[in-house]
């Protein structure tokens, strides 16, 4: 199959890789592939492991957090229920409630700054945590945006020095290892502290990873893996960023009091051995990069995967892809026409200006800037979770016409970056992607296309 050239072809060719990627990833068929119930043997499987002598368990609990949450503790619920109805609550970032479970309760919070919502929901965990006993099997959902989504506070830290400090943090740059570093020392559950909380418990955590190498510790601020982050790397952060005369004084106190020893660890390996602790990673960029190059395939296209642990400042990687886009129209090179290009992965913005956007809604915008005027070439740069920073789109779709579309309607897409303002110039352009919320989250994808030459 050749693929057509037109413009709005590579644009809807674009969109339907994408989508390919989105599937493939689906929260629920997730859990389903991973977690399989064998009541005639008394297991259950979990991932590559099997979790024998089922019916030793007198009650099942689900708690967890993340945007993908709500299909992943429907998904358990149908799993488990003919052993036991699961009790138990999730937090969800506000709107993504489908599909809703019968038994666990969804408790909607704010995403990507924590509120009390989330505190809430935290503190019912907590309390479930506090009366589990061996005999308890506790499943806990993780996935992308819990660790906005699940604040507990730790003692002498307040919700709003910890927003404030995230907030310095996200606007700083701060990459979510870095961020993560220091969230979890500002907490009572993260760094593994659940995994403590929960006792003697079998613990099973099912994650939907949007982390760079599905690391464990760092994926949902590592809830139930050991940490190898310390308070010191913490406050390497805080002055990396220059931040320390910017951040609470209460936060900057724990800080400095943990790196000085006055303030316990958060939990290391040697803290979680005798523990019934399973943590199977359900879903990745990866994954879903690998379906997209299938996809891509399926639609005729020579199909090169970049890479799935992008990096680095929006506008560079954009940049740098966009030249790479440049040479396979001039050269051939690295892959000839017709060319799909994937990468895949979590870039950040440093925040400089007051304006709307995202990270995927900026990469798409830089690139345009680069691509002006070059023939036959789409970009795509979306989240996968649907949602790309405080806005309703999942990112943007932008090719070689979309920089002189904006200057015609008197936008400036240089200015519109330096203000990060993106989303109004692609908005304009017809440049946004829309998907409402996937169910999933597995960080960003691009999809770069070149048509043939006519």
């Amino acid at each position: 199959m050749t693929p057509s050239q037109s413009l709005s072809q590579l644009h809807q060719d674009a969109q339907t890789i994408f989508r390919a990627a989105i599937r493939a990833v689906d929260a629920s068929e997730a859990v389903h592939r991973n977690l399989a119930l064998d009541l005639e043997h008394d297991r259950l499987r979990a991932g590559s492991l099997t979790c024998e002598n089922l019916s030793r368990f007198k009650r099942v609990f689900v708690i967890g957090a993340g945007k993908a949450s709500a299909p992943m503790a429907a998904a358990v619920e149908e799993i488990i229920s003919p052993f036991h109805e699961p009790q138990g609550i999730v937090n969800v970032k506000y709107g993504h409630t489908n599909p809703r479970p019968r038994f666990i309760a969804l408790q909607e919070c704010g995403h990507p700054l924590p509120d009390i919502a989330g505190v809430e929901g935290a503190r019912k965990m907590e309390r479930v945590l506090d009366q589990l006993t061996e005999t308890d099997l506790l499943f806990v959902l993780v996935s992308g945006g819990a660790s906005a989504l699940l604040p507990a506070p730790a003692e002498g830290i307040s919700l709003t020095e910890k927003q404030l400090t995230t907030d310095l943090l996200l606007k700083a740059g701060a990459d979510i290892f870095e961020l993560n570093a220091v969230r979890k020392h500002l907490s009572a559950l993260k760094g593994g502290q659940l995994a403590v909380r929960a006792g003697k418990a079998t613990l099973i955590s099912l994650i939907l990873s949007d982390v760079i190498g599905d690391k464990l510790d760092v994926i949902g601020s590592g809830l139930t893996a050991a940490d190898r982050s310390t308070f010191s790397d913490a406050l390497k952060v805080i002055s990396k960023y220059k931040l320390t005369e910017r951040i609470p004084s209460a936060v900057f106190s724990r800080l400095r009091d943990g790196a000085a020893g006055r303030i316990a660890e958060t939990p290391k390996d040697h803290d979680l051995e005798g523990r019934t602790v399973q943590n199977v990673v359900v879903g990745s960029n990866r994954l879903a990069i690998q379906s997209a190059a299938q996809s891509a395939r399926d639609l005729g296209y020579h199909t090169l995967i970049l890479s799935s642990t992008l990096q680095g400042e929006t506008r560079e990687v954009a940049r740098v892809h966009a030249e790479i886009l440049r040479e396979v129209v001039s050269t051939g090179h690295p892959i000839q026409a017709p060319a799909c290009i994937l990468s895949g992965g979590e870039t950040t913005v440093t925040v400089r200006g007051s304006g709307k956007g995202g990270r995927n809604l900026e990469f798409a915008l830089a690139a345009a800037v680069e691509i002006k005027g070059l023939p036959r070439s789409v970009i795509l740069a979306a989240g996968t979770d649907g949602t790309d920073g405080p806005t309703d789109a999942a990112g943007g779709s932008v090719d070689g016409t979309t920089y002189d579309k904006a200057v015609a309607l008197g936008l400036s897409p240089v200015e519109a970056l330096n203000n990060n303002d993106s989303y109004r110039v692609l908005e304009a352009t017809g440049g946004l992607l829309k998907t409402g919320s996937t169910g999933t989250n597995v960080m960003d994808l691009n999809v770069l296309l070149v048509g043939l030459d006519r």
